[in-house]
């Protein structure tokens, strides 16, 4: 659903110029500046390297449940895909900036008692170290869902008449998949100091494009 978002905010956006998505099935989307690769072991992009140089940014929208998994397999596919993801791109575009979908309650101190909290921490921690020229973490909880896209998840759609009273009564806990394709897009395009964006970050952000 994000990564849907995103792209549609990037395919809309008049000072985005080109865009390479890369996927295990096609996106359904056909734009003149959308470029797309279909691909199928994300820890492994050694045939499709020199196809990656040349962005700017890296809008990393990937992401898996934690429910029924344990933490050995939930990492390894949050962590270690997304580090392994992150080198490979940091090799061919040393300038990058690197936008990660992260949650509400990560726990940066990695020694939190909720599994999903410490592993996510742990990945947004590595991807400061990596060495892009910025690392940006994006902590949304509740999102709003863009109208008439194709992969609202099924548990919004029964609270979208909820959502105009919810953002009144906890603006820190919503903000909508534009706000976060917009703030991406002004992470880059306008500059960023703060490494991780709570929701209120988040909104600032998207509205303003201006530094906080």
């Amino acid at each position: 659903m994000v990564g849907e978002g995103v792209l549609y905010e990037c395919l809309n956006h008049p000072d985005v110029e080109e865009i390479l998505v890369i996927n295990r099935k096609p996106c359904g989307y056909s734009h003149p500046k959308l470029k797309e690769i279909i691909h199928k072991n994300f820890f492994d992009f050694s045939p499709i390297e020199n196809q990656l140089k040349g962005y700017n940014a890296c809008y990393f929208c990937l992401g898996v449940t934690s429910l029924l998994m344990n933490e050995k397999d939930y990492s390894h596919v949050t962590h270690d895909l997304t580090l392994s993801v992150a080198n490979v791109l940091l090799r061919n575009n040393p300038d990058m900036t690197f936008c990660y979908i992260s949650g509400a309650g990560t726990d940066g101190s990695e020694k939190g008692k909720l599994m999903w909290t410490r592993v996510k921490g742990k990945t947004e921690n590595d991807l400061m170290r990596v060495g892009f020229r910025k690392a940006i973490m994006f902590r949304p909880a509740l999102i709003e869902p863009t109208k008439g896209l194709k992969n609202t998840q099924t548990v919004y759609k029964p609270v979208l008449w909820l959502i105009p009273t919810l953002r009144v009564l906890m603006p820190n806990y919503i903000c909508s998949l534009k706000e976060i394709g917009l703030a991406m897009i002004n992470s880059v395009e306008k500059g960023q100091d703060k490494a991780i964006l709570e929701v209120r970050d988040i909104v600032k952000l998207a509205s303003s494009g201006t530094q906080i």
